[in-house]
């Protein structure tokens, strides 16, 4: 029994290992270029959500990836805010061969920052002295696995 509770005991030390070091805004913005006039604005706001992310690596096992989301709202073909927020993250990872670090980079780790990066946005258009904003879940591991498809495609010879 005790050796369950040593983390660093038996054979699970010695498999793959992800530690998650630190959560940080590495950058954020608000713009509500028509304030005050906007709020006047009548009709349907159109909302464009932008996602990316980066990895970096920062040291040997270690990486910063970040989660950049980018919202805007046009009423009446007018800006009526643009929020942006860039969530990053430190991870550890050990232990992992090249394609399946780089899944866990692509898929837990933006699963781990997005309800950070989904608070901060919506704190910020709200704060904003707009409606609240809640952007809605995200499938990462779909992403990864269109983006790797379509990787795929690109390698194969044209026929």
């Amino acid at each position: 029994m005790a050796d369950e509770t040593t983390p660093a005991s038996g054979p699970a030390a010695n498999g793959p290992q992800l530690s998650l070091q630190k959560i940080y805004i590495k950058d954020a913005s608000f713009e509500a270029p028509g304030a005050p006039h906007i709020f006047q604005e009548q009709g349907q706001p159109q909302i464009q959500l932008n996602l990316s992310q980066q990895v970096g690596a920062l040291a040997e096992n270690v990486y910063e990836v970040v989660l950049t989301v980018t919202v805007t709202c046009k009423l009446a073909e007018k800006t009526a805010y643009l929020a942006e927020v860039q969530q990053a993250g430190v991870f550890g990872l050990q232990g992992f061969d090249n394609p399946n670090r780089d899944a866990v980079l692509a898929t837990y780790c933006p699963n781990v920052l997005f309800p950070y990066v989904r608070q901060a946005v919506s704190d910020l258009i709200q704060n904003g002295g707009f409606p609240p904003f809640l952007i809605q879940p995200i499938n990462f591991e779909a992403l990864y696995a269109e983006q790797m498809r379509r990787r795929a495609d690109g390698q194969q010879p044209n026929a």
